[in-house]
């Protein structure tokens, strides 16, 4: 998960005034972040439940049907599809070929964008709201600071947005502390590192206190509590970390390649909903368990593991897995945290199921982990999920150990992004200081 360039913030270390009078335009576009956030979310859970649930009771249909989860996803790829042939806009950039925080996009682009990104969400995609919603609100927030607050560079604004929208996405700013730590840690100058954190947290506070306020569904799981460090423990992590990673690394290599695969259809009609096929195959082999974002799915897996057979659970990781690739591939805008997650935690409930000795938190924790590790490519944000998941402290210390085999494996591997035509992928260029 690739972040701006360093020099967001001035070269000279902020004072204490500029921090101050910053604060307020920080805050504002924390509420606003959030607010955003809960809108499309509202939005495509109304739309998920006429979806999903509405409609097929009243024409007495199964939701859980083999042939209804097909029918629907291939729909929901062919009204995708549409939207970015007809709706001006097309969708914005493509999510499979920028990084999580990109140069913000012109405000006629953003509609379709959302609308997209709403569709995908309610149709069971199996995509994260992360890209879109962050790509959304940096749009919006450049052109409202612009008006409003014109010496505040764009590249910070688009910085502090992108902070207030994690935030408010995991439902607290230490993601964004974690997440912006090492860039801000590089930007030249003077000024102590939490001078440089400041408007960032600011905006991640008030974006998760607005998402907390509103009943944000947060990552935790009811899990039985991991109150002792093992030896053992320390093993068993490291090993299911790296076996997560190693999943995500062989998504990350072929994803280029399907990319390209669907593009030889050439018109996002044809290759969205070719995309939306064969995501209805994989959800009728896996079943509503592994259709949409994760999140719900990730308490449902984790909590009700007890009914699952190893055979299942194996099923259930490589279904989500190819998912998360084909949908990411296929030109549906959205994240692939989210998913992650899922994958990850299911990687940990399938290691319980056949060493059922390792603590349950532990492989949790240690699956979700690795998963993250490899698809986002921040170990501290994929320390921090891990750890938010299991709801554990004394998990931590092994984690971080567990990591540093993990990190070896992924640090020279294949990232899950696409590089068009050999093109260095979208990220932040280097900002012009403040004034």
């Amino acid at each position: 998960m690739t972040s701006p360039a360093p020099g967001a913030l001035s070269p000279a270390a902020p004072t204490v005034k500029r921090l101050l009078q910053l604060s307020i335009p920080a805050i504002v576009i924390g509420v606003v972040s959030a607010l955003l956030l809960f809108g499309i979310e509202w939005i495509a859970d109304q739309l998920e439940t006429a979806i999903w649930d509405a409609f097929p009771h009243a024409v007495g249909i199964d939701p859980d049907n083999g042939w209804f989860i097909f029918s629907i996803l291939t729909l929901t790829g062919l009204a995708v599809g549409l939207c970015l042939w007809l709706v001006p806009g097309h969708g914005g950039r493509d999510s499979a070929t920028t990084e999580l925080i990109a140069p913000p996009l012109p405000l006629r682009v953003l509609p379709s964008l959302a609308l997209v990104a709403v569709i995908g969400l309610a149709g069971g995609v199996s995509l994260g709201p992360e890209n879109p919603i962050i790509a959304i609100n940096t749009g919006l927030l450049v052109a409202l600071v612009a008006r409003l607050w014109k010496a505040i560079p764009t590249a910070l604004v688009v910085m502090i947005t992108a902070a207030a929208t994690i935030g408010a996405l995991f439902g607290t700013p230490v993601a964004a502390a974690l997440v912006f730590t090492g860039v801000v840690g590089g930007i030249a100058g003077g000024g102590a590192l939490w001078d440089k954190l400041f408007l960032p947290l600011v905006a991640a506070a008030a974006g998760s206190i607005t998402t907390a306020m509103l009943g944000h569904t947060t990552f935790a799981i009811p899990l039985p509590a991991y109150d002792s460090v093992q030896p053992i423990d320390l093993l068993s992590a490291a090993i299911i970390a790296s076996v997560a990673a190693a999943l995500g690394i062989g998504a990350a290599a072929v994803f280029p390649r399907l990319h390209g695969a669907f593009r030889l259809l050439r018109h996002p009609v044809f290759y969205v909903t070719a995309g939306g096929v064969l995501l209805g195959i994989l959800g009728a082999i896996g079943g509503p368990i592994t259709l949409f974002k994760g999140l719900a799915q990730t308490g449902e897996l984790a909590m009700n593991r007890a009914d699952y057979t190893i055979g299942a659970l194996v099923v259930i990781v490589l279904v989500k897995i190819v998912a998360l690739t084909v949908a990411a591939a296929a030109g549906f805008r959205g994240g692939r945290i989210f998913p992650a997650v899922f994958i990850g935690t299911a990687v940990g409930v399938l290691a319980n199921a056949v060493l059922p000795g390792i603590p349950v938190a532990l492989a949790i924790g240690a699956g979700v982990l690795g998963m993250v590790l490899a698809i986002a490519r921040d170990g501290w944000i994929a320390l921090f999920i891990a750890a938010a998941v299991t709801g554990s402290f004394v998990i931590l210390p092994v984690l971080c150990i567990a990591i540093l085999p993990t990190w070896l494996i992924v640090s020279k591997a294949p990232e899950m992004i696409v590089h068009p035509e050999g093109e260095k992928p979208l990220a932040m260029p280097a900002p012009a200081p403040a004034p």
